[in-house]
């Protein structure tokens, strides 16, 4: 059961990662606006950007809870991911069903403290303050552990104090991240930029 939640956790990082980038954020295209499969949710998370952009990373849509609109949107479209997912898994391991309730719990837990508490999430998921503002928004698509940044590439750092101990982004003794971080910087070592702040009304183009 615990080999099965491990790789529950590990596929729900990479859904993280895809609905992230292809639903939330939408793909681009030449001389039109970006195309979702869920416009609803990419127009809220648009307006998240937005919102946190103006108050340096808070967004008090969380304060609000379920009154706020957006917040209902994002309550909602975990729970469908958990009744799609979890019922889905269970024949195949208990562990990854049970993994699927306890990801998105933490997604919300994490993603709420996180435009709550701003210094908290430079402190703790550095990754995701370089998402929404790092230069480039098109990039740091995790948000509880960037390890599908570091597998597909899309990793920025905008400034070393936003730089994470290690790639796993989880406290490990100083000598275990010494080894990690030069393993994936070796092979697959994050990108950096200069933290130039674009005009979020031109970000859809």
């Amino acid at each position: 059961m615990l080999k099965g939640f491990i790789a529950g956790l590990v596929v729900a990082n990479a859904f993280e990662w895809v609905a992230h980038k292809y639903i939330l954020h939408g793909t681009h295209r030449a001389g039109k606006s970006r195309w979702s499969p869920s416009p609803s949710n990419m127009k809220s998370h648009w307006e998240h950007h937005r919102e946190v952009r103006k108050t340096n990373f808070e967004d008090f849509g969380y304060v609000e809870g379920l009154k706020n609109w957006r917040t209902q949107n994002e309550v909602l479209s975990l729970a469908v991911a958990v009744g799609v997912f979890a019922p889905l898994f269970y024949p195949v391991s208990k562990g990854m069903s049970l993994a699927v309730f306890y990801a998105a719990g933490n997604y919300y837990y994490i993603h709420r403290r996180a435009h709550l508490e701003p210094e908290w999430a430079r402190k703790k998921i550095p990754w995701h303050y370089d998402h929404h503002m790092n230069s480039n928004q098109d990039a740091n698509w995790c948000v509880t552990k960037p390890w599908f940044d570091y597998v597909m590439g899309t990793r920025v750092i905008s400034s070393p104090e936003l730089q994470e101990r290690n790639p796993l982004g989880i406290a490990l003794p100083p000598v275990l991240s010494d080894i990690l971080n030069s393993a994936v910087n070796r092979f697959r070592p994050a990108n950096w930029v200069e933290n130039k702040v674009k005009n979020i009304e031109n970000v859809m183009a």
